[in-house]
C-alpha cells in the first residue's frame, strides 16, 4: 500500500519541480528535447525554407520563455536562429564563449559524430541579458544540426 503512494508522491514532486523551473522563466531539459524533435519534424514535413523561417520568427511556434531553436549547417553557418535573426547566414564556426570554448566548432564536430547529443557552454540568456551556463540539446538533420538549449 505504501509503494503506490510513494510512486505517486515522487511523480508529483518531479512534475512540480519541472513546473517550478518553468515558472521561474527557465525551460526544462525535457522541453528542450521536445522542442528540437518538433523542429526536426516540422523541417522534414514543410521543407527547409519554411522550417527555417518558422524557427527564426519571433512569433513562431518554436519559442517558449528562454527556449528557442537554432539550426547550423555542418560548416558552422547559421540557417535559422530563434533569438537573433541577424545571425542567419553568418558562419560562426570560430565563435567562442567567455571561457574561450569554440562551441560552434564543437557542436559541428559532435553533429558529425553523433545523431543527437547534449553540449555545455556559456551564452547570453535573452531573458536576463546575462552570460549563463547553458546546455544545448542537438539532433543532426541531413547536413544541419537543430538545437535548443536551457540555461542552468
Amino acid at each position: 500500500m505504501k509503494l503506490p503512494f510513494c510512486r505517486a508522491a515522487l511523480a508529483g514532486l518531479v512534475a512540480f519541480s519541472s513546473l517550478a523551473q518553468a515558472a521561474d522563466g527557465g525551460a526544462t531539459a525535457e522541453q528542450a528535447v521536445a522542442m528540437v524533435k518538433k523542429g526536426v519534424a516540422f523541417i522534414k514535413a514543410s521543407g527547409a525554407d519554411k522550417g527555417y523561417a518558422e524557427i527564426t520568427s519571433k512569433t513562431g511556434q518554436f519559442r517558449l520563455e528562454d527556449l528557442y531553436l537554432v539550426v547550423y549547417g555542418l560548416d558552422g553557418t547559421v540557417r535559422a536562429h530563434g533569438a537573433n535573426e541577424k545571425m542567419v547566414g553568418r558562419n560562426l564556426i570560430d565563435l567562442k564563449d567567455v571561457d574561450g570554448k569554440a562551441f560552434v566548432r564543437e557542436r559541428v564536430e559532435l553533429a558529425h559524430a553523433k545523431p543527437s547529443f547534449w553540449q555545455d557552454y556559456k551564452f547570453t540568456n535573452p531573458e536576463t541579458r546575462k552570460i549563463e551556463p547553458k546546455a544545448m540539446y542537438c539532433e543532426r538533420l541531413d547536413e544541419s544540426v537543430v538545437c535548443g538549449g536551457i540555461y542552468k
